[in-house]
């Protein structure tokens, strides 16, 4: 087996189509009984658009926070994972779920802007929604978890610092921060990564700005998400940033969505706390 075997999930997860099929069925039960405003458009093209999710009794200056899907940047949709919302809720938060291009069709590049764009409009508009700027948290599982590095974080070939949210927090979740091995892997017709690609857009081997970071991973997972999982924490521990890392147990890649979806799971408890932590910045002050 080589190393690029190793990301193709359904193989080491017997209960893949059933988890899948809970993810969907857990984001439909939880979107009936709130209010959900859908398909809010943050860009011009037909997929950049995102949902928010109000809480049963919004207050003001409740806290936000954005996820962001997974799917190996070629599949997914950003109604599978409203889920995530409950831990989210429980803590009084407002939730918001992005949706952006898939490749082959988009380049990675125009992923990774779309992501920023999203939540740079959602922070400039979420008082609309009851919301603190202030408080803004984001996470993302595998592909988003990837995504999600890249607002507070500057890819080695972009030439000018990009536009970014004002974070308070980043919790990544079974990510993938070094993409040297992806277009080499099953994904190689799927995806169409190109090496430049990897190489202009991986995590471990960019510019890292100021932001608390919960690395998080399932203990479970193949090998590559956990070395990865490690070597970004020693990176970042390297230029001076904190990085958390966890390795949640008997966890694989894809039931720990269904724990961080869980306000008592092993996750969904770091989730709630990292919400409900009160501001630590003013939106006005310089990056």
């Amino acid at each position: 087996m080589t190393p690029q075997d190793l990301y193709r999930i359904r193989d080491f997860v017997p209960d893949f189509d059933a988890i899948s099929a809970e993810f969907t069925e857990r984001s439909r039960a939880l979107a009936a009984p709130n209010r959900v405003l859908r398909d809010l458009q943050y860009g011009e093209k037909p997929r950049e658009v995102l949902d928010v999710i109000l809480p049963e009794r919004a207050a003001t200056g409740a806290p936000l926070h954005v996820f962001v899907h997974g799917g190996y940047w070629r599949s997914s949709e950003k109604h599978t994972y409203h889920l995530v919302a409950e831990p989210v809720l429980a803590a009084g938060g407002v939730a918001a779920f992005v949706e952006y291009d898939l490749m082959p069709h988009a380049r990675l590049d125009v992923l990774v802007d779309q992501v920023r764009r999203a939540v740079v409009w959602l922070q400039a508009r979420c008082m609309d929604f009851g919301a603190d700027p202030a408080r803004l948290t984001v996470s993302g599982h595998s592909a988003g978890a990837h995504l999600a590095s890249y607002l507070a974080a500057q890819g080695p070939e972009e030439n000018h610092p990009p536009t970014l949210p004002k974070v308070q927090g980043l919790l990544l979740l079974s990510g993938i921060y070094d993409l040297s091995g992806i277009p080499g892997s099953f994904l190689r017709d799927e995806a169409r990564m190109t090496d430049a690609e990897a190489a202009a857009w991986s995590p471990s081997t960019s510019h890292q700005f100021p932001a608390r970071r919960i690395i998080a991973c399932g203990a479970e997972e193949t090998a590559p998400f956990l070395e990865q999982a490690r070597h970004l924490q020693n990176v970042l521990a390297s230029a001076g940033e904190t990085a958390e890392l966890i390795l949640a147990p008997h966890l694989n890649h894809m039931n720990v969505v269904l724990d961080l979806a869980d306000p008592d799971g092993f996750l969904g408890r770091r989730l709630h706390d990292l919400v409900a932590e009160p501001a630590t910045y003013s939106t006005d002050a310089p990056r």
